[in-house]
């Protein structure tokens, strides 16, 4: 178990890719870290979540993160997004990401440029590079939580004061910004949106 951020394990281990078939697999670090809470920014929102830092999810424990057929028992909504309308749906929803808008929530199987969202495993059909599989997987990922309750809507009239239970996540609710090895420090990228500079 590679653990480079907190100082366990090696940089140069790396997910699995499968050269013949072009698939990858990648497992999941999931930490708390309240930035906002520590630097004391909004020092009088009645709202502000106080957390530590935590290791709050570990994929190796997760027997279903790396069998898809497993997923799709649990989740056999999997089933009607393996077909074409359905992939060109994140086609549609790649472009609407790349130029600037919102990712859509009605397409909530995809995760635009990326590809699929289901099944909810850390498996990716085609490897487009490191960060595009990265991103992919964050973003299964953070749907397979919502779908299990462990994270929770934060977003809307509804949680202005406090979570409330979000089990298709709303892909406008969150952006992904890049640390390592290149940090983004000027933008953060809507889920969906392509990973090349544009």
């Amino acid at each position: 178990m590679c653990m480079v951020s907190l100082s366990f394990g090696s940089a140069t281990q790396k997910g699995m890719k499968d050269e013949a078939e072009g698939s990858a697999f990648y497992h999941i670090h999931w930490y708390v870290y309240p930035v906002i809470y520590w630097l004391e920014i909004l020092l009088d929102f009645i709202c502000l979540e106080m957390a530590a830092v935590d290791i709050a999810y570990l994929t190796e424990f997760d027997p279903l993160w790396s069998d898809d057929a497993k997923s799709a028992i649990l989740n056999p909504e999997t089933l009607l997004f393996q077909n074409v309308a359905a992939y060109q749906a994140c086609i549609a929803d790649c472009m609407s990401c790349s130029t600037g808008l919102l990712a859509s929530d009605y397409a909530f199987w995809c995760a635009g440029c990326q590809g699929m969202l289901y099944p909810f495993t850390g498996t990716a059909a085609a490897h487009n590079g490191g960060v595009g599989t990265s991103v992919l997987m964050v973003s299964k990922f953070m749907a397979k939580m919502h779908m299990q309750l462990m994270l929770w809507g934060y977003y809307g009239y509804k949680g202005l004061c406090g979570k409330y239970p979000m089990p298709i996540m709303k892909k406008s609710q969150y952006r992904l910004q890049m640390t390592y090895p290149i940090p983004e420090t000027k933008s953060c990228k809507s889920i969906g949106q392509t990973e090349a500079t544009i």
